[in-house]
This record gives structure tokens, sequence and C-alpha cells, in this order.
């Protein structure tokens, strides 16, 4: 075993455990705990709330890379030139607005909940995504696309055959970079009674309880960390199929 998938595996292991099993953690949060307070985040299981967390992140994601590959197709079309900057205005909302300011006015239109949450993240998700598609299709090499013309293939065969199979490397570094951030940013979702991790940090912050800041916070992070690696991985598995450095 390699030494990299040595460190996955005690990642993943250590992942599981303060999901499935945070009670044997408890002497190492114990010194952050207030006099008389619970060690370990109990009012919810931990799993419910990963589950939960993953769940909205994965919605809010599949939605914001489906909008931005859909809107770089559609801008570097010669027909579709026109739309770029109204294109770039709409990937650039969520970057404009906080997450926070975009819950506050998602709020009285849907209610507490998952609802704002998933608007939050689905805006903030789209640009990285926008940006590196358009990227990817529009630095595509001459020759290729010669050839693919010149063996007769159509406009649409060119796009699903040729051109978005090039440019998935760089697709796939937008949406590692959307949903890493997701995954932090989901958080917030807790403030607006969404259900994510977010609320055992929520919890420790109110009560003064350190102790469940560091176990929501690390929860967190070992997520982000494992689903950045394997998002990395595919990239550099598919940039090694089509000989892309």
């Amino acid at each position: 075993m390699s030494r990299a998938n040595f460190l996955r595996m005690i990642v993943v292991s250590l992942l599981l455990a303060l999901v499935l099993r945070p009670e044997w953690f408890a002497p190492m949060f114990a010194p952050f705990t207030p006099p008389g307070a619970a060690v370990i985040y109990d009012r919810t299981s931990l799993l419910s709330l990963s589950l939960s967390h993953l769940g909205i992140v994965a919605l809010a994601s599949v939605a914001a890379i489906v909008v931005a590959v859909l809107l770089a197709i559609l801008v570097t079309r010669p027909q579709g030139k026109a739309f770029l900057p109204l294109s770039r205005t709409i990937a650039n909302m969520g970057q404009t607005f906080p997450p926070v300011a975009v819950l506050a006015l998602a709020v009285p239109m849907l209610g507490f909940g998952a609802g704002p949450t998933l608007v939050a993240l689905f805006l903030y998700g789209i640009l990285p995504i926008f940006e590196n598609t358009m990227t990817g299709l529009s630095t595509l090499p001459p020759a290729t696309m010669e050839a693919a013309r010149g063996i007769g293939l159509s406009r649409r065969q060119r796009l699903l055959q040729v051109e978005l199979p090039l440019a998935l490397p760089l697709i796939l570094t937008g949406v590692r970079l959307s949903v890493v951030t997701a995954i932090g940013t989901a958080t917030i979702g807790s403030t607006v009674a969404a259900h994510t991790l977010g609320e055992v940090i929520i919890a420790g912050l109110l009560t003064n309880n350190t102790s469940y800041v560091l176990q929501g916070g690390l929860i967190v992070g070992l997520f982000a960390v494992l689903i950045y690696d394997a998002l990395t991985q595919l990239e550099a598995s598919i940039r090694k199929r089509l000989g892309v450095k």
C-alpha cells in the first residue's frame, strides 16, 4: 500500500469514527468543555447531520454544474456569444452577494429549512464551474477541431465526442473548487434551520462549548479533504487517459 493510500485510509477511518462513535473521542474533547456541560454533541445524530449536510451540498452542486456547463456551452457557440455578458452576470451573482445575505433574502420566500441554503450554495457554486468550462471549451487545439470537422462530425457530435471530453479536466477543476467551498459554506445553513453540521458548531458557539465547535469543524474539514482528494484523483485519471498535462 502506498503512503498516500495509507493516509487516505487513516483519514477515512477517523471520519467514520467521529461520525459513528463520537463517544470514543470524549477524552480528547473533554479539556475544551465547560464544567458540567456535555462533552460530545448528542442532541442529534452526527450521522444524520452528516448525511443531510452532504445531501444539500450534492443537490446544490449538481444544479450548479448543469446550469454553469449549459451557460458555458451557449456562450462558446457562434450564435450564443452575444449572451456572454448576461451569462457572466448570472455566474457572478452568487459571488457578489455573500451566502448569508442570500439566506436572509431567500427565507421570506422559501421559509426556514434547506431551501434557502440550497439557493445560496447553488448561486455561490456557479462561477468557478462556468469560468473553467468556458476556458476549456475556448482553448481546444485547433488541429483537433479541424480534424473533427474533416471526418464529417456534426456540431452536436463535435461537442459531445470531442469538445466536452477534452475540456473535462478543466471542468472538474471548477467542480472541485465549487464542491469543496460548498461543504464549508453549508454550515451557515443551520442559522435558518437547515439540517447541517453547522448545527453542532452553532450550538457550541451559543453555549461557549469549544468541544462542540471542534467536533463540527473537524468533521466538516475531513469531509472537505476527502472529497477534494477524490475529485483531484478523478481529474488526474482523466488527464492521464486523455494524454493532457
